[in-house]
């Protein structure tokens, strides 16, 4: 077990990267944040910023003769780095789990391959894949990029073979995967920890909804079968083990049709688990530190109902920051703002959790809190 007093380094300094480090402080590690951004969230709180790239030889050099283990906070990292890392201190998620889930075509294609139900798709390298892609999965379909598509960003609808092109064009005929539309009966993830011993730890299954391809609430426990939520924890978990995982895992779902189908993997703490810091015994960031220093995973159980909304820089009207006080005066709500300098329309600046009896109570409740944010006068 790697104790507190250690220097853990984290690869990445955005929201995830800067609750990541708020945990292990207050758990006693010192944290040192490798990002390019000189301002970004994680690096402002952290013991050390390195303001590098992630494959500077010299930046990977020192983080690897400092640190006692090294994580990251988003799938982009190169494998690479991960791989020199690796030959220095402990690293965790490893780099052949991440190089499988931060590539779309590797990704669905390890999934298919270990019997996991997928939406159709079919990989697309070239506008001869396309065509065929089309003729198999069928339309309507979203054109996803392999790579670096996150937030609704990289992916297009497409109803016909005119879309096929000009979505191919649009996303400048990078590979991707070409995925059949499901009908939606509902949206959920799961979110895990899997130590280096195999023990794995499950949260409660979220519900969540999406606006312009972001999620915008998730509400926990899912307003879903019993079935389908014992379900979706028992593949989640498969999937981890399939991966040989360890870390803070989370695999996005559709309901489709009563079935479940695996939309995504994230090898990281995942925005739909933002609720585990107010409403759980442990939150996922306090995990990824037990996961990643060799403790025992922490008490996932729920303390309470919740619901989780997103915060995006559209609130942010003319640059200047929202009226917070209605939503502050509410005492079963939770603010978390992420020190972000810019706010854009779109970008994650902050989410708040809602605490309620019923996970109908604590949604009815945060939708009333968001709209009455959005229309505070300034």
């Amino acid at each position: 077990m790697i104790l507190p007093g250690a220097t853990l380094g984290v690869l990445g300094g955005g929201q995830l990267g800067r609750m990541f480090t708020a945990a292990a402080l207050t758990m006693g590690y010192d944290i040192i944040v490798l990002d390019p951004d000189p301002e970004s969230p994680a690096g402002r709180i952290a013991t050390e910023h390195i303001d590098a790239d992630y494959a500077d030889a010299a930046a990977l050099d020192y983080l690897g003769r400092t640190c006692a283990a090294v994580t990251t906070e988003f799938e982009n990292v190169p494998a690479a780095t991960l791989e020199t890392l690796a030959r220095h201190c402990v690293v965790r998620p490893d780099a052949k789990a991440v190089a499988i889930t931060q590539d779309r075509i590797r990704e669905k294609t390890f999934l298919r391959d270990n019997g996991f139900a997928t939406a159709p798709f079919a990989a697309v390298r070239s506008e001869n894949d396309l065509s065929e892609a089309v003729r198999n999965v069928g339309l309507p379909a979203i054109l996803k990029v392999a790579r670096l598509g996150y937030d609704g960003k990289g992916q297009m609808r497409i109803d016909n073979i005119d879309d096929a092109l000009r979505a191919w064009d649009a996303l400048k005929r990078e590979p991707g995967i070409l995925e059949q539309l499901l009908p939606l009966d509902a949206e959920v993830s799961v979110v895990l920890a899997r130590g280096a011993d195999g023990v794995i730890a499950c949260w409660p299954v979220g519900e969540n909804t999406h606006r312009n391809g972001i999620l915008d609430i998730t509400v926990v426990p899912a307003r879903v079968g019993a079935s389908i939520a014992h379900d979706a924890a028992a593949v989640a978990q498969q999937i981890a083990a399939k991966l040989g995982y360890v870390g803070v895992l989370a695999v996005e779902f559709f309901i489709s049709n009563g079935g479940l189908r695996v939309n995504e993997i994230a090898p990281r703490p995942h925005n739909s688990g933002h609720f585990t810091l107010d409403a759980c015994v442990t939150s996922q960031f306090e995990q990824q530190v037990r996961a990643l220093c060799g403790l025992p995973l922490g008490d996932t159980r729920l303390l309470s109902p919740v619901a989780m909304v997103n915060l995006l820089g559209d609130l942010w009207r003319g640059g200047e920051m929202p009226s917070w006080s209605s939503l502050l005066a509410q005492p079963n709500l939770k603010l978390h703002l992420y020190g972000k300098r810019q706010a854009r329309p779109g970008r994650k600046m902050g989410h708040f959790n809602l605490l309620a009896p019923t996970a109908e109570q604590a949604l009815a409740q945060a939708r009333a809190a968001q709209r009455k944010l959005a229309d505070a006068p300034r």
